[in-house]
């Protein structure tokens, strides 16, 4: 596991800070909005975060919702969990979606998402006219019970 990953911050706007852990022992790292913005209730809005990543080859971040924002607010991240892959090079942004009643206002600074580095699997697809089967076979959504 990589001990450092690159960060680059947007030095013209003010108050933009590395993600940080709020404890000592959690998985992600807060990411922080670098703008204001409102978003409506059933609204959605591409937040920026004011940082760049140089994540390391055979990792990715997965940036995920902030528990609070979803039980307080109806405030989630839309494409959960977002991947930002090793090769990208521009800036963090978050897909917040506004699922509760009221407007929800983001400020420059809040904590919006939280991001967890990840390995990542590089394996070889091999097509197959014949897979082997198994007890479940075709069976979808909900045919294991409840």
């Amino acid at each position: 596991m990589p001990g450092t990953v690159r960060v680059g911050i947007f030095h013209d706007d003010e108050g933009v800070t590395l993600p940080a852990y709020a404890t000592a022992l959690s998985s992600g790292v807060d990411l922080r909005s670098n703008e204001h913005a409102m978003i409506p209730p059933g609204g959605r809005l591409s937040v920026g975060t004011g940082i760049r990543l140089e994540i390391p080859e055979g990792y990715e971040c997965q940036v995920r919702p902030r528990s609070g924002l979803a039980l307080k607010h109806g405030v989630t991240v839309l494409n959960t969990p977002g991947t930002i892959d090793a090769d990208y090079r521009g800036e963090v942004r978050v897909i917040l979606v506004n699922l509760g009643e009221n407007p929800f206002e983001v400020e420059r600074g809040d904590r919006i998402a939280q991001m967890v580095l990840a390995p990542v699997s590089r394996i070889e697809w091999t097509e197959k006219d014949l897979l082997s089967e198994t007890g479940r076979g075709s069976g979808g959504f909900g045919s294991t019970g409840k």
